[in-house]
């Protein structure tokens, strides 16, 4: 079973899925909160079992959402990405040099998402090496040097 990572970071919260492999499979855009972002995870539980919608062959049949869009990109790599119901993208893959491998990226998705579970990434500790001072923060800014 895979599992949603949840981590802080400078900007807001994100979340990767990971596979049972350990593998990263699908990312999120930066939440502002962190109840937002388990909020997306649960868009992209809702979502996942959507159809797939192939941009890479011409006249291709539009889905309707919540769907997957698999498309190349500029650099000709297959990628894809999760809408959902109300059209908005929910996760991400990678690029693939492969249409099958990015259609393989999808299906672990479809089969990893639902159950997987949820856990929050601890911050790593900051590091002070032994014998070197942390610096000071000033308390505003000290008074100017006269």
């Amino acid at each position: 079973m895979g599992k949603f990572v949840v981590k802080e970071t400078k900007a807001g919260f994100r979340f990767n899925l990971l596979a049972t492999n350990g593998q990263v499979i699908a990312v999120s855009e930066t939440y502002s909160s962190e109840d937002a972002c388990l909020k997306g995870i649960e868009s992209v539980r809702s979502s996942c079992l959507g159809s797939v919608e192939d941009q890479t062959v011409e006249n291709f049949e539009v889905q309707t959402h919540p769907k997957f869009e698999v498309y190349q990109d500029k650099a000709g790599e297959f990628r894809f990405r999760l809408k959902a119901k109300n059209g908005q993208i929910v996760a991400t893959g990678e690029s693939y040099k492969q249409l099958a491998s990015c259609l393989n990226g999808v299906d672990s998705i479809k089969r990893n998402a639902p159950e997987a579970e949820v856990v929050k990434e601890e911050p790593l500790p900051e590091v002070v090496k032994p014998g070197v001072k942390k610096p000071e923060k000033p308390d505003s800014i000290k008074e100017e040097i006269m």
